[in-house]
C-alpha cells in the first residue's frame, strides 16, 4: 500500500510541522498541523457517525475484522515508516504492527455483555443493558503508537463508540497510515487522526462532545487530561508510567535470569511504561548480578533502527536524550559508579550508551522517578523486607517483578507488591485478554480484556411491570 501524499485533511489550513528521524536527527517528513479550533467539526462528524455505528454489532465484528486484515496486510508500509520516526530497530516494528492487528481481532471477537435480569423481589421485570458512550477521545504516546492507539481504538469501537485519535508529534505519521488503513474497512468518521502540536491534545480532552477521554503518557500530563475532561465530565482512562521494581531473590540463577532481566529493562531502548526502572539484587549477588548486565549492556548493538544487525535504537528525540543524560549525571554526583555506558555515542541522532550503574544512592533521581531511557540502576539490599519497602517507597504502582527458583516464595513476595500487575522470572508480557491498570500515580481505569470493554460501556436499566 502506498504512503498517503501529503495534504491538508478536511478542516485543516494547510499547516505542518517537521518530523524527525531519531537516527539521524534530521527532519524527514512533515505532518498536518491541525488546530484546536477544528476539533468542533471532526467531534462533530464523529458524533454523526455514532449513530449508525452503535446500533450494529454484527457490522462492527466485520469492520473490525477486515480492519485487522487490512492492517496485517499493510506492514511492509507501516513497519518502517514507525521506525523512521520513533527509532526502534525494524523487527519490533513489525512486532508492534502485528500486535495491533492481533488487537483489533480479539476486541472485534469478544462477546458483547447480554442484558441482566434484576431479582429484587419488585413486581417489575427490571434488567440491565449495556450502551454505548458516544465519541472517544485517544491521545497516544510516542512509545508505542501503534500498538497504544490499537488498545483505545479497539475497544472503543467494539463497544459501539466512534473514535478521534491524537498521536504523538513525535510520531505523527505511522498512526496517519494506520488510519487511513483501517478506516478503508469502516463507515466515514467512525475513526479519525488528528495531529498536531499543543494546545490540540488540551482542547481534544476538554471538548464538550467528547463523552470518554483515554490517555497514555507522562503524570503532569495526565493530571492535565483529567482536569479537561472534568470540565464536561467525560469518564477518564488514564496509564501513567511506572518505576517498575524488580526484586531477586538470594536463590536466583543469575546467568539463567540475566537475558530476561536486560531486556526487560532494555527493550525499546527502555522507553516502555512497564520495563523494569529499578533492580534490588541481594547483597551476597550483587556483584555478579551488576556484572551480568554490564555484560550485555557493552554486548548489545546500537545502532539506526533500520539496519539489520542492530538491537537498540536511538531514544525518541533530543529533549528525551538530554532527561536520560541529566538523570545519569546526577546519579553520578550522588556517588554512582557506571558498570557499563553512562554517555552519549559520538554519532548523529539520539544516541546513548546502554547503561548499568551500580552503588546508586536510594534516594537518586534515577531511582526514585522513571527515567525511561537506557539506564538501569541495581541497588542491594540486606532483608527482603528493606527490598519490598525500596520496590513500592515511590508514587508509582504499575508493575513489578520478582525473580526466584523457589516459585512459591516467590509468589509470597509478589503479593507483598504495590501495583496492578506482578510478573514472576519474566516482566512486561501482557496477554490481550488480562486487565491492565496501575495504582498511585500510575493511572486510573482499566485496559485490556472484558474490563477494556467495559469501560467504554455504561449501564442502561429499563423497568417495566408485569402487566399493565
Amino acid at each position: 500500500m502506498p504512503i498517503p501524499q501529503r495534504g491538508p485533511l478536511p478542516g485543516t489550513r494547510g499547516e505542518y510541522f517537521r518530523v524527525v528521524d531519531p537516527a539521524t536527527g534530521e527532519t524527514f517528513d512533515e505532518a498536518p498541523d491541525q488546530r484546536p479550533e477544528e476539533l468542533d467539526a471532526v467531534v462533530g462528524r464523529a458524533h454523526e457517525s455514532w449513530r449508525g455505528w452503535r446500533a450494529d454489532p454484527a457490522a462492527r465484528t466485520g469492520a473490525l475484522l477486515a480492519a485487522a486484515d487490512a492492517v496485517e496486510a499493510a506492514g511492509a508500509d507501516l513497519a518502517p515508516l514507525l521506525t523512521r520516526e520513533q527509532g526502534k530497530p525494524l523487527a519490533e516494528s513489525y512486532a508492534e504492527v502485528a500486535r495491533t492487528a492481533a488487537r483489533l481481532r480479539y476486541f472485534a471477537e469478544l462477546t458483547a455483555p447480554e442484558p441482566q435480569p434484576i431479582a429484587d423481589g419488585r413486581p417489575l421485570r427490571s434488567e440491565v443493558r449495556w450502551r454505548s458512550l458516544g465519541p472517544v477521545a485517544a491521545i497516544v504516546p510516542w512509545n508505542f503508537p501503534l500498538q497504544l492507539a490499537s488498545a483505545k481504538i479497539a475497544p472503543a469501537l467494539a463497544a459501539g463508540n466512534t473514535v478521534v485519535l491524537k498521536p504523538s508529534p513525535c510520531t505523527p505519521l505511522a498512526t496517519r497510515l494506520l488510519g487511513t488503513v483501517m478506516s478503508a474497512a469502516l463507515p466515514a468518521d467512525v475513526l479519525t487522526i488528528v495531529t498536531g502540536r499543543e494546545p490540540l491534545g488540551a482542547r481534544l480532552a476538554s471538548h464538550p462532545g467528547i463523552r470518554h477521554v483515554t490517555f497514555t503518557g507522562s503524570v503532569p500530563i495526565g493530571r492535565a487530561v483529567a482536569e479537561g475532561a472534568a470540565a464536561s465530565l467525560a469518564r477518564v482512562t488514564l496509564e501513567l508510567g511506572g518505576n517498575d521494581a524488580a526484586i531477586l531473590l538470594d536463590d536466583v540463577n543469575v546467568e539463567r535470569i540475566a537475558d530476561r532481566l536486560f531486556w526487560a529493562a532494555f527493550r525499546n531502548c527502555g522507553q516502555v511504561c512497564m520495563a523494569v526502572k529499578r533492580v534490588y539484587a541481594p547483597a551476597r549477588l550483587y556483584s555478579r548480578v551488576v556484572e551480568a548486565l554490564a555484560q550485555r549492556a557493552k554486548a548489545v548493538v546500537v545502532g539506526a533502527g533500520l539496519d539489520p544487525g542492530t538491537r537498540l535504537g536511538p531514544v525518541v528525540n533530543a529533549s528525551q536524550l538530554a532527561g536520560v543524560e541529566h538523570r545519569t549525571g546526577r546519579a553520578l554526583a550522588d556517588g554512582a559508579r557506571v558498570a557499563a555506558g553512562g554517555h552519549r555515542l559520538d554519532r548523529p541522532g539520539y544516541f546513548f550508551a546502554p547503561t548499568i550503574l551500580a552503588a546508586v544512592p536510594a534516594h537518586s533521581q534515577v531511582v526514585t522517578e522513571e527515567q525511561f531511557g537506557p539506564v538501569l540502576p541495581v541497588l542491594p539490599y540486606r532483608s527482603l523486607d528493606e527490598a519490598v519497602d525500596a520496590a513500592n517507597g515511590t508514587c508509582f504502582g504499575l508493575g513489578g517483578s520478582v525473580w526466584a527458583t523457589d516459585l512459591d516464595r516467590a509468589e509470597a513476595v509478589a503479593d507483598r507488591l504495590e501495583c496492578g500487575t506482578v510478573w514472576i522470572n519474566h516482566h512486561a508480557e501482557l496477554s490481550l485478554a488480562q486487565p491492565f491498570a496501575g495504582i498511585k500515580a500510575s493511572g486510573v481505569g482499566v485496559a485490556g480484556g472484558p474490563w477494556g470493554l467495559y469501560g467504554n460501556l455504561r449501564p442502561f436499566v429499563v423497568h417495566r411491570p408485569e402487566e399493565v
